[in-house]
């Protein structure tokens, strides 16, 4: 078996290098082809078959790079791809080449571009529009966008004009009213000046209502004061009272011992002397120990003395 991967080449013996010339083949005429790899740039429909492609499809396809083919110096190319359905025929060709006006592709033949809504109105203008057009279209855009720009900064002077116009109207009336109001205060003082501000219904029924409670308050102070000097007086009578009581009970057992004896002379009485009041003791947060009961006697049970 002879060897895979060929290290060494043969040389017969009358092998002449000078012999060796290298030759250059014929040159390309026409334009350049190139085989490339695509995706269709939009949806198109076959005029062959009606078969629908969608963007974005894959070809194997042909870039062709005419030299006379450019627009203001830029190459445009064409794109050579066959139709997935009738690619066997010789009319499922289909060309669209490259558009640097519009920034797009325009289909050549063999299919229509369907339409696209948002590509529409741009094509149709680049479509009828020559470069002078435009160069005036882009001009008379500017010259208006200026004007407008201009315009609108008119319209911002004038607005703080007005607003400055405003705030010095403000400033001048705010300082005509403080004038007035010291001009007042010093002919007729402070107590003058609160009888010439107006008063409405409303401040007088405030008024009202606070003079209304002035006196309630008055009267329900006199009343407090009035019942706390009562009960201080009722206070001796009271301790007099049951200090009578008490002697009355201890006669009341000597009555018949006494009936027979000569009634002594008449003594005044001692005035009554005011008996402190007892405080309260002290509360005591000793624990108190309970003594356990004697169940076991109850029922007849005798405990025996301890030994110890």
């Amino acid at each position: 078996m002879s060897e895979r991967k060929v290290l060494g080449k043969y040389y017969p013996p009358d092998f002449d290098p000078s012999a060796l010339v290298r030759k250059r083949g014929p040159k390309q005429t026409g334009p350049k082809i190139q085989p490339v790899r695509l995706m269709a740039p939009f949806s198109m429909k076959c005029t062959t078959c009606g078969e629908f492609i969608y963007k974005g499809r894959k070809f194997n396809a042909r870039k062709e790079t005419p030299p006379d083919f450019v627009y203001l110096g830029v190459q445009r190319f064409r794109f050579y791809i066959k139709c997935t359905r009738c690619s066997a025929e010789p009319r499922g060709q289909i060309i669209f080449a490259t558009d640097p006006a519009s920034q797009d592709y325009v289909m050549v033949r063999g299919a229509t571009r369907n339409q696209e809504v948002w590509r529409a109105k741009t094509a149709g203008d680049a479509a009828g529009e020559t470069d002078e057009q435009r160069l005036d279209r882009l001009e008379r855009e500017e010259a208006e966008a200026a004007e407008e720009q201009e315009r609108n900064a008119m319209q911002e002077l004038e607005a703080e004009t007005v607003d400055a116009k405003r705030e010095m109207a403000v400033a001048d009336a705010l300082d005509e009213i403080r004038t007035r109001n010291a001009r007042i205060e010093r002919a007729v003082g402070a107590d003058g000046l609160d009888a010439l501000v107006g008063r409405g219904p409303a401040d007088d029924a405030d008024d009202e209502r606070a003079r209304q409670e002035r006196e309630d308050e008055e009267a329900a102070r006199k009343a407090f004061a009035f019942a706390r000097a009562q009960q201080a007086l009722e206070e001796p009578m009271d301790v007099n009272e049951n200090d009578g009581g008490a002697n009355g009970a201890e006669s009341s057992g000597s009555s018949s011992s006494s009936a027979l004896a000569p009634a002594p002379a008449a003594v005044k009485p001692a005035p009554a002397a005011a008996v402190p009041a007892k405080e309260p003791a002290a509360p005591s947060f000793k624990r108190q120990v309970k003594k356990k009961k004697d169940h076991g006697a109850l029922l007849g049970i005798k405990k025996k003395p301890a030994l110890v």
